[in-house]
């Protein structure tokens, strides 16, 4: 019986914090993005202060969500994203990987669907922090590449989209040409989830059994190295990558299916 009513309170709890979300990114982009225009006419310092705006709404969202019961969480090795100038790459298990990582970093740039640039609660935000737009075409490995040189620190998730409860994980190859193009050394981001929930295909009222629990690990830095590029070699030196990419997160999503 304990267990049913706290299943019941977690689907009506996830209900409710994804209603909140949808009302904040609402009121940012009706109340707090306006007044930013208004008071702050520089384009960069309107970015800035969008991008704190979002990040700190996000470690409010993620801090709601455990206040609430629905997950738990633990961070190792945080600290290494207070550098400027970050690749960050990360697998993708779940919905809410990337509220995780924003509310993790302060200045975050990221590549995002461009189907969200039209969702009415996310276009404000998208918007306002001049996230990358996945829709971009060839240029958007060069804007990647711009966002971090200018000292961004840009998420991107390899995957392209959340991995499979079954089958093999998948990585495109954008985020390994940005890497070797840039060149940009990697910061790699493991997310652990257990037990699963909120992921791909899965409605978001079919709850776990218990509140899932994330272990979020900043990894050492992974360095590229710019003599494939220099030598004209860069596609053959970003398929390498991928698949070294794809060998490390798969171990790491081995270890979710063990946890």
């Amino acid at each position: 019986m304990v267990e049913k009513l706290d299943r019941l309170w977690r689907i009506f709890a996830t209900g409710l914090s994804f209603a909140t979300f949808g009302l904040g990114g609402l009121a940012l982009r009706l109340l707090y993005f306006p007044l930013l225009q208004l008071i702050v006419r520089e384009p960069a310092r309107q970015t800035r202060l969008a991008r704190l705006a979002v990040h700190h709404a996000f470690r409010f969202f993620v801090g709601y969500m455990r206040f609430l019961g629905v997950l738990r969480y633990e961070l190792e090795g945080v600290e290494k994203l207070s550098r400027p100038g970050l690749l960050i790459l990360a697998n993708h298990p779940t919905l809410i990987d990337v509220v995780f990582l924003i509310s993790l970093v302060p200045n975050a740039d990221c590549v995002v669907k461009a189907s969200l640039a039209n969702n009415p609660f996310m276009r404000g935000p998208i918007r306002a922090t001049r996230y990358l737009c996945n829709d971009s075409g060839p240029g958007l490995i060069q804007d990647c590449i711009a966002s971090v040189k200018a000292g961004n620190n840009l998420i991107i998730f390899p995957e392209g989209t959340r991995t499979p409860v079954h089958g093999p994980m998948q990585l495109q190859r954008g985020a390994a040409n940005i890497a070797v193009r840039g060149p940009c050394d990697i910061t790699p981001v493991t997310i652990r989830v257990a037990p699963l929930g909120l992921t791909k295909g899965t409605p978001w009222w079919k709850v776990p059994p218990k509140p899932m629990h994330f272990i979020i690990r900043v990894e050492d830095d992974i360095p590229v190295s710019s003599k494939d590029a220099d030598a004209g070699d860069a596609a053959k030196a970003a398929r390498h990558l991928t698949t070294r990419l794809h060998d490390y997160f798969s171990r790491e999503n081995q270890g979710h299916a063990g946890a």
